[in-house]
C-alpha cells in the first residue's frame, strides 16, 4: 500500500510509532517522519507491515497520514 505522510498536520502526539514502530519515527521536535528516510513524503510498505501501517492510520487524530491502496 502507497503512505503519505503530512509533517505539517502533525500534531506530535506519537501514536503512529507506538502503533507502527517499523514505519514511522520522529523529527527532534517530535513531528511524523518514514523511519528508514527523513525526507520521503510517500512510500510503499510492505504487505507484512500494512496491519501496522493502518492501525497508525486509523489513530492518527489529524490526519497527517494518508494511505492508498496500490491496484495489482
Amino acid at each position: 500500500m502507497l503512505t503519505k505522510i503530512i509533517p505539517e498536520k502533525c500534531i506530535a502526539c506519537g501514536l503512529c510509532q507506538l502503533k507502527a514502530p517499523d514505519i514511522f519515527d520522529y523529527t527532534a521536535d517530535g513531528i511524523v517522519i518514514f523511519q528508514e528516510d527523513d525526507q520521503l513524503l510517500e512510500k510503499t510498505i510492505p504487505s507484512e507491515l500494512e496491519a501496522q501501517c493502518l492501525a497508525a492510520y486509523k489513530k492518527c487524530p489529524t490526519r497527517a497520514i494518508i494511505i492508498e491502496k496500490l491496484q495489482k
